[in-house]
């Protein structure tokens, strides 16, 4: 029951400049009509007396009398309308003023639910953890992209695995020519990359022995 008085009451007192205004208004339109009667009211006592001026003073006199009557009646409502007018457009700005107002306001009230507990404290604090954020995923990414997968090679081994190599090509070398190298051969021996293939060498061999078998051929048939 509160609930619904207090509505009503609301209501009332929403309703209350605009039922103001229409009563003034209404006042107004009274007031605006008796001003034109008036007038015609003078209009017709002046047209009399000036009927009445050379042939009936008397009746002229009092058509003048009246005349002035409606003149002071018609002043009085001229001034009654300003007033009303002056006071329509008083009421009018107050509720505008009014309604702007409560617009204001609910707009005040909308903001505050928009930001709610947000602060310029909070809102660095959130850029702050942002850029924390970033920060770190930067360094992930650099950790990823610096570090490959799989064990690093050990150089020590890698030597090693060089050195088997050389030693397979001095033994096979000394299997192919039956020459065993000169300490100073091992250690000019070329690297892998640059020795000569073993094919090749053997190649070389074979011509040698074709050359020297036509050599004998040639002095026998002599």
């Amino acid at each position: 029951m509160w609930g619904w008085f207090g509505g009503g009451a609301a209501q009332k007192r929403k309703d209350s400049p605009k039922s103001a205004i229409l009563g003034l208004r209404s006042q107004l339109d009274m007031l605006q009509k008796r001003e034109k009667y008036l007038q015609s009211q003078i209009d017709e006592q002046d047209a009399l007396a000036r009927k009445h001026v050379n042939t009936n003073k008397t009746a002229a006199k009092a058509a003048l009398r009246r005349k002035k009557t409606h003149e002071h009646s018609m002043e009085q409502t001229i001034a009654q309308i300003g007033t009303l007018e002056q006071q329509i457009n008083s009421i009018e700005s107050a509720n505008i003023n009014r309604e702007t107002l409560a617009a204001m306001e609910k707009a005040g009230e909308a903001m505050k639910q928009i930001h709610g507990k947000l602060t310029p404290e909070k809102v660095d604090e959130t850029m702050d953890k942002l850029r924390d954020q970033n920060a770190l995923s930067e360094e992930i990414v650099n950790a990823i992209t610096n570090n490959p997968l799989g064990e690093p090679v050990d150089e020590d081994e890698l030597l090693d695995e060089l050195d088997k190599m050389q030693q397979e090509q001095l033994d096979e070398q000394m299997l192919t020519t039956g020459n065993v190298p000169t300490a100073d051969a091992v250690h000019k021996l070329p690297s892998p990359a640059q020795a000569e293939p073993v094919s090749s060498k053997k190649q070389a061999v074979e011509d040698d022995e074709e050359a020297e078998l036509a050599k004998l051929r040639a002095e026998m048939a002599m």
